[in-house]
């Protein structure tokens, strides 16, 4: 289902731990946030799946935020391997 190799084994991993986890959440969000911005570039007024894009991006944000409150070592690591960005705001 997922085309990057990479990618695939870090959901195998993730998915044989705990499916409820930050990191495994902030996996999933990431591969919905990839398909919707491929999905808007080829339908830019598409302003529902921008909407929803949106939506997705800020709950990213917030277990993101949340995870580098508790765990910074966690965090550093999830930001590395979905090679993100970190956020400005701490």
């Amino acid at each position: 289902m997922v085309k990057n190799p990479f990618i695939s084994i870090i959901f195998q991993e993730k998915r044989e731990e705990n499916c409820g986890s930050v990191e495994f959440q902030v996996f999933r969000f990431t591969n919905k946030i990839r398909r919707l911005t491929s999905h808007l570039e080829l339908h830019r007024k598409d302003y529902l799946s921008q909407r929803g894009l949106r939506k997705i991006l800020e709950k990213r944000q917030r277990l993101l935020s949340y995870l580098s409150k508790k765990n910074r070592v966690r965090y550093k690591e999830l930001i590395s391997q979905l090679n993100i960005r970190e956020s400005k705001n701490r």
